[in-house]
């Protein structure tokens, strides 16, 4: 099939899931192709001129836009644009955008057009902030041990040194070292030595631990340090090359008891900060509802019926969700998820936790109620100078009044079966409210819907559908939807299993990678 330029253009694009601008300087116009409406949620007449609306541009990003701008807008200057700001969307969120153009300049090398293209790559700039923080603290680490720790490549070339082992070897930057081996400082001897038992290292995969070796300094000096080599490993289970650990041991008995002294007590501490984290673990589950309210209370039968399921990816997790009674007629439900995994998570939830009770005297209204848990969490996060927050949805099936009420901070909005089908809680016009423990005067607002023809809630966290197949697409809400949609007459277990089921079956690897919990609700007639 023959296609034309602008054909291969609109299918490169297309696949890249890049839009196009075209900015016309003269009249003042500009285009945006369809899919950078979609990328920032603007109708083409709301569209703002990115380049003019400078406030749509975060502030961090706003100096560098206007200068990068501001170079290819110079008589004869650059003449290609390459920016990454981030940019505010239609709904106020803030998302990092690739923009690239190109100029066309008249005789006096003024610009009359610019034209290029954009596409959202904030999933990528989370990703490289994250790398580049893991990468601070491995060197804040690395560096903050009083320890020589270096790492070296299949040849025994330093790609990375720790500062006290630069001193060690009379360089003041770590970054000296980086390409150069042994050979580069030490005696001959003892450089053919270290080779030797790291090319041992690579071809076993076996450490060396704890081997007292002579070292020549390069100032002449002789030492004896205590040594611990060890196979550097990839991500991908390969033997990418060797790392070392090594003390100056100028009195060896006694630097040897005292790590063996220390090696017995993190061994000591290490087991019982394990049986501390097991405790948690059973803690946590067992806090987790192991009964439902019967509603109406006293019933022979409850009208309401509930079921879960809570999987945590590791040992603490910051999911967690409550099944309370509100009344004689009616009952509770609240989700919730903390940010992050592990000890400091599972911290906020013990809180979150202790404030239920307190927040249980407004259980009626569920916007009173997430205000009484923002309000303690808040305080109690500020006087400990922590930034954590957690997202949580609290609802109320009020079988006196008929009515179902609920409310967001930040959390996914629940899916409700009718009779006319699956969809998605509304949330009104204001949106939810902002997560819990960020803002102590928070506002949250209260919706009600009819429980008429109300069959079933589901209630989650966001791990159940941010999983991705192979081709790296996200399950995402409306096919939560769709599933909950076809899973009719089963009751809550059976929408619960079929859930976990079509989610799994989408997931690349059938896991999930972040903490997964699900709170089912069916109403009987």
């Amino acid at each position: 099939m023959d296609y034309r330029a602008d054909d291969r253009l609109e299918l490169a694009l297309r696949a890249s899931n890049e839009g196009i601008w075209d900015w016309d300087l003269g009249s003042g116009d500009i285009h945006y192709s369809g899919r950078i409406l979609r990328f920032l949620g603007y109708r083409r007449t709301e569209m703002p001129h990115i380049f003019k609306e400078l406030d749509r541009v975060h502030e961090s990003d706003r100096e560098v836009f206007v200068e990068k701008l501001g170079e290819v807008m110079k008589p004869f200057g650059e003449e290609l644009l390459a920016v990454e700001p981030r940019m505010k969307t239609a709904k106020g969120e803030w998302r990092y955008f690739r923009i690239r153009g190109t100029v066309v300049r008249d005789e006096d090398g003024e610009v009359r057009r610019m034209a290029g293209s954009m596409i959202d790559i904030s999933r990528r700039k989370i990703v490289e902030e994250q790398l580049l923080e893991e990468r601070h603290l491995m060197r804040l680490l690395v560096d903050s041990v009083p320890l020589n720790i270096y790492f070296k490549d299949l040849k025994s070339r330093f790609t990375m040194v720790s500062r006290s082992q630069a001193n060690w070897l009379g360089c003041d930057d770590p970054a000296e070292l980086v390409g150069k081996t042994d050979h580069d400082y030490f005696s001959k001897d003892h450089a053919d030595q270290a080779l030797q038992d790291e090319q041992k290292i690579l071809k076993t995969g076996k450490p060396i631990f704890g081997y007292v070796e002579k070292e020549t300094l390069p100032n002449g000096e002789m030492a004896w340090v205590l040594t611990t080599k060890m196979p550097l490993v990839g991500r991908k289970g390969e033997i990418i090359g060797t790392f070392g650990v090594s003390s100056n041991v100028s009195e060896l008995v006694q630097t040897q008891q005292s790590l063996a002294e220390t090696a017995a007590a993190l061994q000591q501490r290490n087991n019982e900060i394990e049986e501390e984290l097991s405790l948690a673990r059973e803690v946590q589950l067992a806090l987790l509802p192991q009964t439902y309210p019967v509603v109406p209370a006293g019933a022979a039968e409850s009208r309401v019926k509930f079921g879960h399921r809570y999987i945590p990816i590791s040992g603490l997790a910051g999911d967690f969700f409550e099944v309370f009674p509100v009344g004689e007629n009616a009952v509770g439900m609240f989700i919730c998820d903390v940010m992050g995994h592990g000890v400091r998570s599972a911290i906020v939830v013990s809180m979150l936790r202790g404030l239920l009770e307190q927040a249980g005297q407004k259980a009626e209204d569920p916007a009173a109620y997430l205000s009484v848990l923002n309000s303690g969490l808040t305080g109690i996060l500020q006087q400990a100078g922590v930034t954590m927050f957690a997202t949580g949805f609290a609802a109320v099936v009020d079988l006196a009044a008929g009515e179902l009420r609920y409310a967001s901070a930040a959390h996914p909005a629940g899916i409700i079966r009718t009779d006319e089908g699956a969809s998605i809680l509304p949330l009104g016009g204001r949106g939810p409210g902002p997560g819990l423990g960020l803002f102590k005067d928070a506002e949250y607002a209260t919706q009600k819907m009819k429980l008429k023809g109300l069959r079933e809630l589901l209630l989650f966290t966001d791990g159940i559908y941010e999983v991705e197949n192979r081709a790296g697409e996200a399950f995402l809400e409306n096919r939560l939807v769709k599933v909950v949609g076809e899973s009719t007459g089963g009751g809550v277990e059976a929408l619960l299993e079929s859930v976990l089921s079509r989610v799994l079956s989408f997931a690349e690897h059938a896991r999930f990678d972040d903490d997964v919990c699900l709170l089912a609700m069916e109403i009987r007639e």
